[in-house]
């Protein structure tokens, strides 16, 4: 399924005169509009190939309709995605789930849709059908030599398949750790996991990068091996210019400062990028913004003062992508939200009056630095990101179209009731 662009035309038309009114009202108290804008429309939200069908939880998995059951239909899906908000312009492929069997098609088919390929994405934390040795006990940790280099092969695999698409990037997520005290030795897990490491890096061209995503808990529960940000800063340090930390918001323990991480990991300019999701006691993958929206909007204002202390593009410096699960909601509304969401939370942090926030800072007025912030984040910006998609040739409400249209009903016409998508 496609959707015309007549049909979002159409669409415009019918809210036009209700969303000039009031986006001249939110740009008249608003200064540099213009600017805030073209940034807006600049930027762009990677979209995981394996988000786009019904995800599980622990104990079930329940499949919804119409899900895609090729990469190609999952190309398609994100098509609709980038059509209906125009800042879903990137597809961001898990390895193997979705390995492409033609790659001068899928990228064809990708550019039909107007869709680049972000980071490719290794995965180490399952036993695949034709795998020889098994990960139970870790992958790039794990005590037997062999099965780390079968880890390595795999990644380096992953990156082929990435520079045949375009890409230019690798995420690598281990799940690797222990459940019991004594099962493993923490030097012995780093160590053999910092050698993997370094095969990988070898193999990357050079104008690619190799993100190192952390996460606290889940599979394993006593360690992690890469565990929180400062142990994938080290990895990254240890392993060259080109690795950096990549910041999933469900990866940390609760109540973490993750505003305060991103801080210090850009001044340090080993901040790769970020899967946006959102959470209320663990690794949730649920709606971004959806639980803790200031917290995001916290978030990128230290992204935005940061990226702006360092001249870097808030566009492209960064891979921008989401990571989420959808058991409950059709996952493409759910994806909807979720850019929403982001793009809410970046206006916001733009509309920050940075001069006055760090006066305010230096006099050690607590009450004044929160007056700032607030004044930004209660600012309904939904006009300046709606405008951002009018410009794109977007819909003004990119969720209402959706439904208007549809899709789901169209997409159950032509793939079925009972499909499922690859990915867990």
């Amino acid at each position: 399924m496609q959707i015309d662009k007549y049909k979002i035309q159409e669409f415009n038309q019918g809210h036009a005169q209700d969303h000039k009114r009031k986006f001249d009202f939110a740009a008249s108290s608003q200064h540099n509009v213009e600017g805030v804008l073209q940034k807006l429309v600049d930027f762009q939200i990677g979209i995981p190939s394996w988000a786009l069908g019904t995800g599980g939880t622990r104990f079930g998995r329940f499949s919804g309709s119409g899900e895609p059951r090729s990469l190609e239909e999952k190309i398609e899906d994100v098509g609709l995605l980038h059509a209906l908000n125009q800042s879903s312009g990137a597809i961001s492929l898990h390895i193997p789930w979705d390995i492409p069997n033609d790659y001068k098609a899928i990228k064809a088919l990708a550019a039909q849709h107007g869709l680049k390929f972000d980071a490719v994405n290794s995965n180490t934390f399952q036993d695949q059908p034709d795998q020889k040795l098994s990960y139970k006990f870790g992958s790039m940790q794990h005590v037997d030599k062999a099965v780390r280099r079968q880890a390595v092969e795999h990644n380096i695999e992953v990156i082929r398949h990435g520079v045949e698409l375009g890409s230019d990037s690798l995420t690598v997520w281990l799940s690797d750790g222990s459940s019991f005290p004594g099962q493993l030795n923490f030097r012995d897990a780093f160590e053999n996991t910092l050698e993997s490491l370094q095969e990988v890096y070898a193999a990357l061209p050079d104008d690619w990068k190799v993100f190192v995503e952390y996460k606290a808990f889940e599979p394993n529960f006593y360690s992690m091996t890469v565990g929180d940000w400062g142990q994938s800063l080290l990895y990254a340090n240890k392993l060259g210019p080109k690795a950096y930390t990549l910041v999933d918001l469900g990866h940390h323990l609760p109540n973490a400062n993750i505003e305060q991480i991103v801080s210090l990991l850009l001044m340090e300019g080993k901040l790769g990028g970020f899967h946006f999701n959102d959470s209320k006691y663990g690794d949730d993958d649920l709606t971004t913004g959806s639980i803790k929206p200031y917290q995001l909007f916290l978030i990128f204002n230290s992204l935005v003062d940061g990226m702006d202390a360092r001249g870097m593009n808030h566009a492209t410096s960064l891979a921008w992508m989401i990571d989420a699960s959808h058991n409950v909601k059709d996952p493409l509304e759910d994806l909807l939200q979720s850019v929403e969401a982001i793009m809410i939370a970046y206006t916001q942090a733009l509309l920050v009056d940075q001069k006055a926030l760090k006066e305010a800072q230096q006099e050690n007025d607590v009450v004044r630095c929160q007056e700032v912030l607030q004044e930004a984040y209660r600012t309904d910006v939904r006009p300046f990101v709606a405008e951002a998609r009018l410009r794109s040739g977007a819909a003004l409400r990119p969720l209402q179209l959706f439904r208007e249209l549809k899709v789901r009903e169209n997409l159950i016409n032509e793939r079925g009731l009972k499909t499922v998508a690859t990915g867990l």
